[in-house]
């Protein structure tokens, strides 16, 4: 692994002392409807389909609060 250029760099001693554990946001289930077509076209271009959809809502949440900064 050294010696190959495209390996990441191995973690040293002062990496693991300054390191801290990040955890990801809570997350709450929900049930929510969306179109057939909607649904099946993130379910065909991502195996994390929730993800994307959960980023795209994001977005547009963000969008529409910078509006209102403005």
């Amino acid at each position: 692994m050294r010696r190959d250029a495209d390996a990441a760099p191995l973690a040293d001693k002062s990496w693991f002392e300054t390191a801290r554990i990040v955890e990801p946001p809570a997350k709450q289930a929900i049930s929510i409807r969306l179109d057939t077509d909607v649904l099946e076209w993130f379910r065909t271009n991502s195996d994390r389909y929730q993800s994307k959809i959960n980023a795209v809502l994001r977005a547009y949440m963000e969008h529409e609060r910078a509006k209102k900064r403005a």
